[in-house]
């Protein structure tokens, strides 16, 4: 397929968005995309912000932050203020850059522990705010991949919910890669009924579903997805 502009590429996703929103009764302004920009040329990442993409998404703080002071500058220059961006740090989040971290992102989509709540909470706390955090779900059951199994999921919600410096939002889980539809929306379903449970027990809205990403994001809204990552679907001309 002939390569587009990131501006086009990005209008069709935002199309598949409303055609998933609408074949589930939902909608589109239901959903937030989250553009991955990890690895992701600067001039591009302005494209993008020029044709209206506000969420941004990294998965390493240092090259997250560092990329906030490079796009300044070439923001400004297409008329886009770089205070409009919310930025997600859509990774797994190592508990010694918690503390940089804190404070830094509009989300953390990859808290999966009481120990890492407890960090940012402290430091959220000393900076007089509350931190917006997810907890991830591993959905597939494989050891090697992050999340806090759907067993102890409770127990981690009760553990953090209760912080001074924490804003429970949700939760964010991903299927495993290159599952077909009907498996990415059992593993999306899952996740879904976690989050009913959750609320029901424990009173929290936890309104936030953070799940699909460039191969199954249409699955993800099918099963109730609020939150897409979408990177080499907008970003790389060869995802088609």
């Amino acid at each position: 397929m002939e390569s587009r502009p990131v501006a086009g590429r990005l209008e069709a996703i935002r199309e598949r968005i409303a055609r998933a929103c609408a074949r589930a009764g939902r909608d589109a302004d239901e959903v937030r995309l989250v553009a991955v920009t990890k690895y992701v040329p600067l001039p591009l990442i302005v494209e993008a912000c020029a044709a209206g993409q506000r969420d941004l998404g990294e998965n390493r703080v240092s090259e997250a932050l560092a990329r906030r002071d490079d796009l300044a500058g070439l923001l400004a220059d297409v008329g886009v203020d770089p205070a409009t961006l919310r930025w997600h740090f859509i990774g797994h989040l190592q508990r010694n850059k918690a503390a940089r971290a804190a404070g830094r992102f509009a989300l953390l989509h990859g808290v999966d522990s009481a120990e890492l709540g407890g960090i940012l909470s402290e430091r959220a706390a000393g900076l007089g705010r509350r931190e917006a955090i997810l907890l991830e779900v591993n959905l597939t059951g494989q050891e090697q991949k992050h999340g806090v199994a759907p067993a102890d999921l409770p127990r981690l919600v009760d553990a953090v919910a209760g912080l001074q410096g924490i804003d429970l939002r949700g939760l964010m889980g991903m299927a495993a890669y290159g599952d077909d539809e009907a498996t990415a929306r059992r593993a999306f379903a899952g996740l879904r009924e976690l989050a009913g449970r959750e609320r029901e027990r424990t009173g929290l809205p936890l309104p936030e579903l953070s799940m699909g990403m460039s191969g199954d994001f249409e699955a993800a809204i099918l099963e109730g997805a609020t939150i897409v990552r979408i990177g080499g679907a907008i970003f790389d001309p060869n995802d088609d």
